[in-house]
């Protein structure tokens, strides 16, 4: 994850990175208060409108301090260590179980988020169940599906198999996820097997097929993913599907599909660090993001699906409000899964297996 979370996104958001991380790194030592006025955001790449930003300042009176990640397992062990004072962070699904399991996170308090009660769609609450069983510590922000985005004027048939990214004829002219989650997602839902599958021998056949495929992978990238497809240097390229809604208003050439096999459903959510020094300007800064006016401008500059139902009415495009890749009907599909957090063990696995796969 995206990982989504893996979900560099869109355009610069015009923040000084390395200020805001040597602010963030002062506050871990020296410490800080409600009443400072500050609230520490450690957030994915390009993931809010930079003016959401400036309006919770401008409302509120509160600075916000804001960092950036990658990926889910970068962002990990800066909270585990305690070196980076954060206060709110948008990890994904299987991370925020993770979280939870090691105490690194503490319940909302709801009372203090009334935009999130009220606007947060039932179904995506209820998604939520998955990885935060009890409702208690997080609040859905993006969501979205992974699939393959392909070039109608460089693949000639129509696309509804991860087994495509397994045929020669296009060979360099594939790009894969640079994620092992969904590295081994595309290779296990393609051999019939649970994303989440702790089955060594499933995880054998799908680092096998990983490694048969090498040969024809033009790179293993994140961000990249989208560029290129824009550009035409690539036929084919597993991509979420936000990702997918921006690079078809760049490039008409370009098609979205969820395969036949199933896919990766994810949530990337607000959680509040069970050491934050700033929780009462936390709260405010996550229920703010909640408000409709607020959702739709991040869902029009990030262009990754929003689980605010009350933002979606508000999309002036019928075309949009009505995608069915920034909203599909997912009852439509066979194969959907969230990702689960698989404990140290299946964290070590993976990871192992990945390195079998990079190293060949």
């Amino acid at each position: 994850m995206k990982n989504h979370k893996s979900l560099i996104r869109r355009k610069s958001i015009g923040l000084i990175l390395a200020a805001a991380a040597s602010v963030v790194l002062a506050a871990g030592c020296g410490g800080s208060s409600d009443s400072a006025g500050e609230v520490i955001v450690y957030n994915w790449g390009e993931y809010m409108d930079p003016d959401s930003i400036a309006l919770f300042e401008e409302e509120t009176g509160i600075k916000v301090v804001y960092d950036e990640f990658e990926t889910n397992e970068i962002m990990y062990p800066k909270i585990e260590s305690g070196a980076s004072s954060y206060d709110v962070v948008c990890p994904s699904d299987y991370m925020i179980q993770k979280m939870i399991a090691n105490d690194l996170l503490q319940e909302l308090d709801f009372e203090q988020l009334p935009n999130a009660s009220a606007n947060i769609g039932a179904q995506y609450w209820e998604q939520a169940k998955e990885f935060d069983p009890e409702g208690k510590y997080s609040v859905p922000y993006c969501w979205g599906t992974v699939g393959i985005l392909y070039n109608k004027t460089m693949v000639d048939e129509p696309v509804d198999s991860w087994s495509v990214l397994w045929d020669e004829k296009y060979a360099d002219n594939i790009l894969m996820q640079d994620s092992v989650r969904d590295a081994f997602m595309v290779s296990l839902k393609l051999n019939g097997f649970s994303a989440n599958s702790m089955n060594e021998a499933e995880l054998q056949i799908a680092k096998e097929s990983l490694i048969a495929q090498k040969p024809l992978v033009q790179a293993y990238v994140i961000d990249q993913v989208r560029d290129k497809m824009i550009g035409n240097e690539a036929a084919l390229g597993v991509i979420y599907s936000g990702e997918a809604i921006y690079t078809q208003r760049e490039n008409p050439d370009l098609e979205y599909v969820i395969p036949k096999e199933g896919t990766n459903v994810w949530i990337d959510s607000w959680v509040i660090t069970k050491d934050a020094q700033n929780v009462e300007n936390a709260l405010k800064f996550i229920d703010f993001m909640c408000r409709p006016d607020i959702a739709l401008k991040n869902f029009e500059y990030i262009t990754y699906s929003t689980p605010n139902d009350a933002a979606r009415e508000l999309i002036a495009d019928d075309d949009i409000r009505n995608s069915p890749i920034a909203f599909p009907d997912l009852t439509a599909y066979q194969g959907l899964e969230t990702f689960s957090y698989l404990g140290d063990e299946g964290d070590e696995l993976y990871n192992n297996l990945w390195k079998e796969v990079k190293s060949q």
